[in-house]
């Protein structure tokens, strides 16, 4: 299940650790395995990680299971991940993230009908400053109002 390119990828990513701690580079192992199934890891992809690093499968699923950037069920081609932690909610987080699941008619935690998006709270992106915000990929959007949540997701393909 993961392809001998992904496997190169991985390896790459060992090389930078010292001879037999090859485990410390399973966040960038299940990150690469994740991108390459369409977002989302299972139980079997998280076993062949732990196979190719010759680590514990339990220490893949910790890993797996603890960060929030792990996805274990289908995603949609974007993630929306919305921060409610303290800043962000006194700042109208749990507005907005009501805003977004009515507009998109999609449940936090599910993936829109079209397959384009998925909404997922976190606990902090770590940008309190900017609250409320939410992340999207790579990028990181701030002081988030609904127009301005309308034109990011009129920007989505």
């Amino acid at each position: 299940m993961i392809s001998d390119q992904a496997k190169k990828e991985i390896d790459f990513w060992v090389t930078k650790y010292p001879e037999g701690r090859q485990s410390s580079a399973v966040m960038q192992a299940l990150t690469i395995v994740q991108n390459e199934n369409n977002g989302s890891l299972t139980g079997e992809l998280m076993q062949e990680v732990a196979d190719h690093l010759q680590m514990p499968s339990i220490s893949v699923q910790e890993v797996a299971t603890f960060y929030e950037n792990y996805n274990h069920k289908p995603v949609g081609k974007h993630i929306i991940r919305f921060c409610h932690n303290i800043s962000c909610m006194l700042n109208g987080s749990d507005e907005l993230i009501s805003y977004l699941e009515e507009k998109l008619e999609v449940k936090t935690g599910e993936v829109s009908k079209d397959g384009l998006v998925s909404v997922k709270k976190v606990e902090c992106l770590g940008a309190c400053v900017g609250g409320p915000m939410c992340q999207i990929g790579d990028q990181y959007h701030e002081h988030l109002t609904p127009s301005k949540l309308d034109n990011i997701l009129d920007n989505l393909k």
